[in-house]
């Protein structure tokens, strides 16, 4: 099926917008992406005319556990059945608030893919982790569980202590073909006990836990908020650091200078402190610990021209879902121009898939058909991002997702 859409802007998602341009999805693919001046001729295309049209937005720090309240203990009490149900809804929302492609970080979302997949339930594309890497006690660890029920419960952490037991955690995730590796080198806020500034997983274990992924062209994804983690996993090669709160000048020179990417994830530590009343109170403190250092870290990466992909970390299931693109108005606040939130929203985020990237997120010839329209500019106004109702349709595949009643 051909289908040409012809719009006021594009914004390629990494580059200048162009103005009064045509673009002609054939199937999955885009076959032509330009001025209308000069476009092919598509008699038999289906035509759409939009305001503004950019590549779907990539969500590179996503989860879809189903969890119904802030709380993670909540997953041990819920049906796993009714957990994935809702993760299913979630992930409906996100498709129709503009994002089509997922690097989920932990969650069901690599179980739900292949549904996905096969057009039985709609989602974005989600490229999943499986289960989260953690110490025994470190942030992926249920701290009020007996430790033997941890392995019972399939959407928690993976907890592997060693460089042996590590390598092991690594290619169990990759037996049911995680397309990254994700790991809590440092403690974290919604993990009761320990402390969001301390290392946990050992120098030697980062290093066995990039290597092993590596084996198998994959990247490591590295949770961290304190320092020492981010150095430990900038040395052992880390592709990606997730939120980063207490980042400074050193770990912004090794991140320049081993090419990592930043996924800050500003949405969820805003969401977090204006929700006091629903999280335990060890979270909410905890948040309150690490919000004013992750806003200098997120200038401080801006300014010195560090690497940003968007992630939200949104996990509590329900109405956040689908308002992913406000983080690009929050990477804004933090100094980026608009091309540049936008590009860290589109064409970055493949890039945090190492060898496994597809040819995303972007609007040119040969790229997949992933695109969505939005009735603002948002070269000039961040004001809509973040209302799903403002993007007015979604193409997924070359295929109308969404598009007005």
């Amino acid at each position: 099926m051909t289908i040409r859409i012809e719009t006021d802007t594009l914004i390629p998602g990494r580059g200048d917008p162009i103005p009064d341009a045509v673009v002609i999805l054939e199937g999955a693919t885009i076959s032509y992406a330009g001025p209308s001046v000069g476009a092919p001729d598509t008699p038999d295309a289906t035509i759409a005319s939009v305001a503004v049209l950019m590549p779907g937005l990539w969500e590179c720090h996503a989860h879809y556990a189903g969890l119904p309240v802030a709380d993670v203990m909540a997953q041990v009490t819920e049906p796993v059945a009714r957990s994935a149900a809702r993760a299913t809804w979630d992930l409906h929302r996100t498709l129709l608030g503009g994002v089509t492609s997922v690097r989920e970080v932990g969650g069901f979302g690599i179980d739900i893919q292949p549904a996905i997949g096969a057009g039985a339930v709609p989602g974005p594309t989600v490229h999943g982790a499986g289960r989260i890497l953690s110490t025994t006690g470190g942030h992926g660890d249920l701290h009020g569980l007996p430790l033997e029920a941890m392995d019972t419960i399939p959407q928690l952490g993976l907890l592997c202590d060693g460089v042996d037991e590590v390598t092991r955690a690594v290619r169990i995730n990759l037996r049911r073909n995680a397309k990254v590796i994700k790991v809590c080198a440092s403690g974290g806020v919604m993990s009761e006990i320990d402390h969001p500034m301390h290392q946990q997983f050992s120098d030697d274990e980062l290093a066995a836990i990039v290597e092993e992924a590596a084996r198998a062209e994959r990247v490591v994804a590295d949770h961290c908020h304190g320092k020492p983690g981010i150095l430990a996993a900038l040395r052992a090669g880390v592709r990606t650091i997730e939120h980063g709160s207490f980042m400074d000048e050193e770990c912004v020179d090794l991140m320049l200078e081993t090419g990592a990417i930043f996924v800050p994830t500003r949405f969820v530590i805003d969401a977090l402190l204006g929700e006091a009343d629903q999280l335990p109170r060890y979270a909410y403190e905890k948040g309150l610990m690490v919000a004013d250092a992750h806003a200098r870290a997120m200038k401080l990466a801006v300014a010195n021209g560090v690497k940003i992909a968007m992630g939200t970390d949104i996990f509590v299931s329900g109405e956040l879902y689908g308002r992913n693109g406000y983080e690009i108005k929050l990477l804004q606040d933090a100094g980026m121009t608009a091309l540049e939130a936008i590009e860290a929203a589109t064409a970055n985020g493949p890039e945090t898939l190492g060898p496994q990237a597809p040819r995303s997120g972007q609007v040119r010839e040969g790229f997949d058909a992933d695109v969505i329209a939005l009735d603002f500019d948002p070269i000039t106004d961040a004001s809509g991002w973040g209302d799903p109702d403002r993007v007015t349709h979604v193409w997924k595949a070359g295929t109308v997702a969404k598009a007005p009643v």
